[in-house]
């Protein structure tokens, strides 16, 4: 049976939970050990599918197409092990299970509650993501005090009873700086670990996010009022950069605690490749700025996957990534002068009409002036409308999404396309809008001869889906004959997947997420070659020049 970790936080949110479950995390996989994540959300949604950008970032996608919070992508750059529907869980998707049971009457009659029922459906799940591993960090959202998250903390408080010196709990907790009276405060720390304790739960280890670095002294303070050895108070300050984490907690013994705590047998921790990643983002030999022209700019974690992938791309080569982040909105009524200084153009995926055609003035003015383009999921749909329209002259050609009285739909749901009577599938009121999508990884055969094939290095690739809306096969022949190309489609073909324009310098774009698989330590061939693409545009262009 696996060990179990829990993660708790106190005082405020955000932390960085995720972030400290996967570095260590990261650590305990670089002592041959097999390890998973778990994330428990508090929230009452089934899954953030249907939740805004603006309030939850982004949502992750995992292979097998559940829709999920975003730290599971902070575990996937963190840890080769991939995640599934089955490690995040939500208090939506519990109660969902346990109405279900209700009303199969698997509970033979009896009055259904909190205690057991919920929380045992909360101890089962917990136990089956971590069936097989040696190790299961299992994550709680929100904070300790939150009447949502009571329900999983009373679970986790149950499983630390049965599993007994297999289990083990952790509590980041925050101990301000006031720099009016020049000191740490530690009391903040005090009164959440009281309020763990209230529950029953005593940690382990207290990891303490501060500005500076914990002083003997203060560290001895909270231990004495925390009931926590002074060893397993770790400093938790802040970095530049998050993949220097697992070194950072490392250095300070944080792995040797939890193995010699949950008696596991481990091998000395191998960190090259953690110290390898740091090593180049610290010493790039060139920089380039990307222009990320989307709709959710103003949340940094709405594009989290995104801007990871792009300065993953850059490790290689020992280019650092600069991102330009612009609302897309305002390229509408305005001209492209922001988009002069950018090396590359890239446009994310995204839902709805607001800002597409900003991203559609940006695409073209990539196209037109040479500038590599990167187009994902919404993007590949912005370039097909921006190319129907200004090289194939299809004159109000759009998605159905933004139009659907389009005189030239060449996006549009497969059902509208597939359909020549000409009939638009309607939604149903009553139908659950968050189960309308392709999800997941799909296979695409890539063109021989393409850039794309080149890239990938073989012919039928796997990647992540989170969409709506089709390229409308219809319009094959017509953006083929004036130069675009169909780069991958689905293995039957019947779904266009990469469009590529090869008399562009640099022109790709895929109906696909590739940025969900994209690691610190491998990379992603799309960013990659896309970031070494911006680098050789920025040397061929003259200094003070737009690039025109």
């Amino acid at each position: 049976m696996a060990s179990l970790i829990f993660v708790t936080g106190g005082v405020v949110s955000s932390l960085g939970k995720g972030i400290s479950s996967a570095s260590l995390a990261a650590i305990l996989e670089a002592r041959g050990l097999k390890v998973t994540l778990v994330k428990l959300d508090p929230y009452i949604n089934v899954d953030p599918g249907t939740m805004s950008p603006f309030q939850h970032g982004e949502v992750f996608v995992t292979q097998d197409g559940a829709e999920t919070d975003l730290d599971l992508g902070h575990y996937e750059r963190f840890v080769h092990t991939r995640m599934s529907r089955l490690n995040n869980y939500t208090t939506g998707k519990i109660y969902e299970k346990v109405i279900a049971k209700e009303r199969r009457g698997d509970y033979l009659g009896a009055t259904v509650q909190v205690i057991p029922h919920v929380t045992d459906e909360i101890k089962s799940s917990v136990e089956k993501a971590a069936e097989g591993y040696d190790v299961a960090m299992i994550e709680i959202g929100g904070t300790v005090g939150d009447i949502e998250s009571l329900p999983f903390l009373e679970a986790i408080r149950q499983l630390g009873v049965e599993y007994r010196d297999r289990a083990l709990f952790m509590h980041l907790t925050l101990v301000p700086y006031l720099k009016a009276a020049g000191e740490i405060k530690t009391k903040p720390t005090q009164h959440s670990v009281k309020e763990l304790r209230s529950i029953g739960i005593q940690p382990d280890i207290l990891l303490c996010r501060s500005e500076k670095l914990l002083a003997d002294g203060e560290r001895r303070k909270i231990a004495l009022f925390t009931n926590v050895p002074e060893e397993a108070v770790i400093s938790a300050v802040d970095v530049d950069s998050i993949y220097k984490i697992p070194l950072y907690l490392h250095d300070q013994g944080l792995d040797s605690i939890v193995v010699k705590r949950l008696n596991l047998i481990a091998e000395p921790a191998d960190l090259s490749d953690w110290r390898e990643v740091c090593d180049r983002m610290d010493n790039p030999q060139h920089t380039v700025t990307v222009a990320m022209v989307g709709k959710y700019v103003e949340h940094s974690d709405a594009y989290k996957s995104l801007t990871e992938a792009l300065c993953h791309g850059g490790l290689r080569q020992r280019i650092r990534v600069n991102i330009t982040r612009l609302e897309s909105e305002s390229l509408e009524d305005g001209g492209v002068e922001a988009l002069h200084d950018a090396d590359a153009i890239l446009v994310p995926g995204g839902f709805g009409g607001r800002g597409f055609e900003g991203k559609v003035k940006a695409i073209r003015y990539a196209r037109e002036n040479g500038v590599p383009y990167l187009g994902i999921c919404y993007g590949m749909q912005a370039a097909v409308v921006e190319f129907a329209r200004n090289v194939c002259g299809l004159d109000g050609a759009n998605s159905t999404e933004i139009d659907p009285q389009s005189p030239h739909p060449v996006i549009g749901l497969i059902t509208e396309w597939l359909d020549r009577s000409g009939q638009v599938e309607t939604r149903d009121e009553e139908s659950d809008y968050g189960g309308t999508m392709r999800l997941g990884g799909q296979r695409c055969r890539l063109r021989e001869g393409s850039l794309s094939r080149s890239l990938y290095g073989r012919e039928v690739i796997t990647e992540r889906h989170r969409h709506r809306y089709e390229f409308n096969n219809h319009y094959r022949d017509i953006v083929q004959k004036h130069g675009m190309l169909i780069a991958g489609t689905s293995t039957d073909e019947t779904l266009v997947e990469m469009i590529e324009l090869p008399d562009h310098p640099w022109f790709v774009a895929c109906q696909f997420h590739p940025e969900f698989t994209s690691t610190p330590r491998d990379g992603h061939p799309l960013f990659r070659n896309f970031i070494e693409a911006a680098l050789k545009a920025q040397q061929n262009q003259v200094p003070g020049v737009a690039n025109l």
